[in-house]
């Protein structure tokens, strides 16, 4: 698959690395002056003048610049578009029309094309020519609303899930899309956004809405659809237990010494945990007190209750062992950095594994290498 990247920031940028991961030829298509806007204005730089971010996004692909508000740059453009397989924009709806890059014009060059886009909300819609950012999508896609603690002020999740997640929307769609050129020879335009893909993942919150008609509410580290699952206080900090069934909530009950839970009308049932959640806290913690996190954790592990610390990303990235085993983190050797570390792809093929194979590239690196052809 020879894919023709447009896009900037993380969105698109992430969704072309899964793929170029896989093994795909991405070709990163930059404006001359200073490339993705991810480059020069996110995050902290290194040796050189990309920044850090800009690197965790773009390895395995290539970087060519083309001015395409230029006729000749456009041009170029088009001349590669009648070789490649996938096109990948991330502009605001009406840009590519603008630029004589959409869908009509570039499908007319080579039918088998696939054109794929990435918008804050969609290319129709009252929102669709408002810009978009994970953090807005977010807030509008209910997100924020039930995250962070109860009666809290609102909280985005920690990681940008609304860029990630149209992401990998858009990967998959690629990857169908791709899947039925081959077969028809007639290439598709698809488009997903940040609103929707957030949106798209709300399925218990949506759930709990229709089921209850009252919309849901934060609950910090607690599950809306069982109890207890969340994070309760130890004696040194936190633990993450998922007693979400009536055999773990047993065994949990035995392992703690809390057998008087058990018979507890309050907490007899699922509906019951959920509704006395309060409480139920109140007497976990009080026992989960006596012991440190890690004592808890070998504990419950060895009951078979599902449990686990809250570790921090020093604990992570350094000290994990089972991240060491699975080989998530990789190295690069970057031209102007040295040694770059990366997060490895998470998926395991047995015959095609996604593999690391080129640093992420200078700003129109590869002009010669590409354009030259």
């Amino acid at each position: 698959m020879t894919v023709l990247d447009l896009t900037q920031i993380m969105a698109g940028p992430f969704c072309t690395m899964v793929l170029a991961d896989l093994g795909a030829d991405v070709i990163k298509v930059e404006n001359p002056n200073d490339g993705d806007q991810t480059r020069r204005s996110w995050g902290t730089s290194g040796k050189g003048q990309d920044s850090r971010a800009f690197l965790s996004l773009n390895r395995n692909k290539r970087s060519i610049t083309l001015d395409l508000k230029t006729q000749e740059g456009v041009n170029s453009f088009h001349k590669l578009v009648r070789t490649a397989d996938v096109v990948i924009e991330n502009w605001r709806p009406g840009v590519a029309k603008r630029l004589g890059l959409d869908f009509e014009t570039l499908i007319a060059l080579n039918p088998r094309l696939v054109v794929a886009s990435i918008s804050g909300f969609g290319q129709t819609g009252p929102y669709a020519n408002r810009p978009g950012y994970d953090l807005i999508a977010q807030a509008m896609a209910g997100v924020m609303s039930i995250t962070g603690e109860p009666g809290g002020r609102p909280v985005k999740s920690g990681l940008p899930v609304a860029d990630l997640g149209a992401g990998l929307f858009c990967a998959v769609g690629i990857l169908a899309a791709w899947n039925s050129s081959k077969e028809t020879g007639q290439g598709q335009y698809l488009e997903t956004s940040l609103f929707e893909s957030t949106l798209a993942f709300s399925v218990w919150e949506s759930t709990e809405f229709w089921a209850t008609g009252s919309a849901p509410v934060a609950l910090g580290s607690a599950n809306r659809m069982s109890a207890p699952y969340q994070a309760l206080a130890t004696q040194d900090g936190f633990i993450t237990i998922g007693a979400n069934n009536e055999r773990l909530w047993q065994r949990l009950c035995t392992v703690a010494e809390l057998d008087h839970l058990l018979v507890d009308p309050r907490f007899s049932d699922n509906p019951g945990r959920m509704a006395n959640r309060t409480e139920l806290v109140a007497e976990l913690e009080a026992r989960f007190a006596e012991k440190t996190t890690a004592n808890w954790v070998d504990i419950l592990l060895a009951a078979g209750v599902p449990a686990g610390p809250i570790q921090n990303y020093q604990q992570v990235l350094e000290d994990d062992p089972h991240v060491k085993e699975r080989d998530m983190i990789k190295f690069v050797e970057h031209p102007v950095e040295g040694q770059v570390a990366v997060l490895n792809s998470p998926l395991r093929l047995s015959r095609t594994p996604p593999s690391i194979r080129r640093h992420p590239p200078l700003l129109g690196e590869h002009n010669e290498e590409v354009l030259g052809s």
